[in-house]
């Protein structure tokens, strides 16, 4: 049965659960928490926290309506082959990735902070997809992934708006995908980025997607 959230921006959105995913954006410790690679970047993590019980309650909605549930972790190997040095060596944070951090070493993937935040631990049966790049298509098998479920629209939340989820919905969006970005779900070390992503997304007839509440989404989805 489709469900439709009729506020969304900048027009109604209408999906089918049974053909729909819900990802959750990189949602790891190292982002999130103090000592983690955000912080190292100079950022306030607590903006990035305070969606914690936001993206929950999609999260559980997602898994009582049928979605098709997938979670990402920005993550390299340990022996950083997968970490071009143009990614590792730009800017001038306090730890780089592969550094030896609080939770171990910076966005390695069996590292702690690499790890999903415990309030929003992945169900054995879904799917945690691992990505070294910002996008989350980019050198995954994400495409197939979705395809191979039959998915055809997709509802994202997750951090940060304007680098992974936004690259990552615009990969998807030139793959023929039509999605949705919860936003109340998601957030910035900056607001003003945040915003302006918002307003890019759904711009122009919802080029690249649309937004809607994570109000509006739950009234749709328990509708």
């Amino acid at each position: 049965m489709r469900k439709t959230v009729f506020s969304a921006q900048p027009f109604a959105f209408s999906f089918d659960p049974a053909t729909t995913a819900f990802i959750v954006i990189d949602m790891q410790r190292d982002f999130l928490e103090p000592g983690g690679f955000g912080a190292a970047l100079g950022n306030d993590v607590a903006p990035l926290r305070a969606i914690i019980p936001t993206v929950s309650r999609l999260l559980s909605a997602a898994r009582t309506s049928g979605l098709c549930v997938i979670h990402t972790r920005e993550c390299h190997r340990p022996d950083l082959s997968d970490c071009p040095p143009s990614k590792r060596l730009r800017g001038d944070p306090s730890l780089r990735i592969g550094d030896e951090g609080p939770m171990g070493r910076i966005l390695i993937a069996d590292a702690q902070g690499a790890a999903i935040i415990p309030e929003l631990a992945p169900l054995p049966d879904e799917i945690v997809l691992e990505k070294p790049g910002k996008g989350a298509f980019h050198a995954t098998a994400l495409d197939e992934i979705l395809r191979t479920h039959g998915i055809s629209q997709i509802i994202f939340a997750g951090v940060t708006t304007e680098v992974c989820v936004q690259t990552t919905m615009r990969e998807a969006n030139d793959r023929g995908y039509d999605c949705l970005l919860a936003e109340d779900a998601t957030e910035s070390y900056f607001p003003a980025f945040k915003a302006a992503t918002l307003e890019m997304i759904r711009a122009q007839g919802a080029i690249v997607g649309w937004t809607a509440t994570s109000a509006q989404l739950l009234e749709a989805l328990d509708g």
